[in-house]
Formats: C-alpha cells, sequence, structure tokens
C-alpha cells in the first residue's frame, strides 16, 4: 500500500471514530433524559386512546393492541360501530377466542350505503348499550370502540353521554375509540390521540380494497 492510500485509510478511520464518539454522546444524554422520563412515570391507569384522522390505520392499530392485551392475559371486548355489512379478517380472526374475546359488529355498513338517519341511529343506540356493558365489568381489561368516532360525528350518538360511560369504567381497564374527525370533547378527555395523516393511498390508483389490507 502506498504512503498516500495509507494516510487516507488513517484519516477514515479517525473520522469514523469521532462520528462513533458523537453518536455514542448523543445516546448518553438522550438516555438520560428518557430514564428521567421512566421514573417520573410511575402511576398505573387504564388509559383511553383515540385514533383518527384521514389516514389509513385506526383500526388496525386498535386491532393490534387488542391482540398485544390478548398476550398479557386480558379479556378483550369489541364493538364495531359502523362495520357489520361484511365480516372483516380481525373479526374472523378474534372469534377464533370466544373465552378470551366478546367481539359484536354491530353497524349496518357505511353511512352512504345505508342512507338512513334513523336506522343508523337506532343501531348506534344498540351499540353503544353493548359498549356499556363492557365499560361496567372489570373482567374486560381491553375495550376496542371501533368507528365510534363516526356515530359522534354524525350525531348519532351524545357525546357527553358517551365521554360519562367511559370516564366511569373501571380504574383499570383500558380503550381505544377509533374512527375519522374524533370530537374536540373526545380528545380533550382522552390520555393519548393519535392522528393518522394520508400521504398516499392505492385506491386513489384504482386499486380495490384488498383483504387482509383493508378489510
Amino acid at each position: 500500500m502506498s504512503e498516500e492510500n495509507s494516510n487516507a485509510g488513517s484519516d477514515n478511520d479517525a473520522g469514523s471514530e469521532g462520528i462513533n464518539e458523537r453518536h455514542r454522546a448523543r445516546m448518553q444524554r438522550k438516555k438520560e433524559v428518557v430514564d428521567q422520563k421512566i421514573e417520573a412515570a410511575k402511576r398505573d391507569a387504564g388509559v383511553l386512546l383515540v385514533n383518527t384522522g384521514n389516514g389509513k390505520g385506526k383500526s388496525s392499530s386498535a386491532f393490534g393492541m387488542a391482540i398485544r392485551a390478548l398476550g398479557h392475559g386480558m379479556k378483550v371486548g369489541v364493538v364495531q360501530f359502523i362495520k357489520g355489512a361484511k365480516s372483516t379478517g380481525e373479526e374472523l380472526f378474534l372469534q377464533r377466542f370466544p373465552d378470551e374475546v366478546s367481539f359484536h359488529a354491530m353497524g349496518e355498513g357505511y353511512t352512504w350505503e345505508t342512507q338512513s338517519r334513523e336506522r343508523d341511529i337506532a343501531a348506534a343506540e344498540r351499540a353503544w348499550e353493548k359498549a356499556r356493558s363492557f365499560l361496567a365489568d372489570p373482567a374486560i381489561g381491553f375495550v376496542v370502540l371501533d368507528e365510534l368516532n363516526i356515530a359522534l360525528k354524525y350525531k348519532y350518538l351524545d357525546v357527553n353521554r358517551v365521554i360519562a360511560d367511559l370516564q366511569s369504567r373501571p380504574a383499570m381497564q383500558h380503550v381505544v375509540v377509533t374512527g375519522r374527525a374524533a370530537p374536540p370533547e373526545l380528545i380533550e378527555v382522552a390520555d393519548t390521540v393519535t392522528e393518522m395523516q394520508l400521504v398516499k393511498h392505492a385506491f386513489k390508483a384504482g386499486i380495490a380494497a384488498q383483504p387482509g389490507v383493508e378489510w
């Protein structure tokens, strides 16, 4: 190896070592900050989560958490407020666990399909009665209220009554609410709120909804 190449190699090694050292220092500072936050978060409590926004993934995230809860030995209750006209993959899968999951798809399909406010209100009321039974049961550790935000958006249900029932649930029960256009009142009382943003969607390119992806 020439002296020039040897010097270049040494310079590269020194440069890499400098980058690595700065990275270690940065991660050490970050670890200190994260450790302090973990130390400060000592309280155990059931949390109310809201998944909203126009992007894909709201229900997918909720059912991922439901499976996670099952892994921890929790019982799970599910109410779907809009879906119900046809079975979804999550319903077909979770119904394999009847002792751990109580799954109720109680909608009549998308609102533009039913075209009847009276029917939609009646379906939402029935679904909320089922949801209230879960919210009153301390044996249910995790509750999914899928597309509840849609029922609230169209005022099929009274948001103040819904919030009162959510706030009176068992202390260690977790609830996740999904759907676009979550009302401000629900966002205000929620513990964790995530807004999914749409960047790109296959449907706009003419690709039909795919099983295992959309339903």
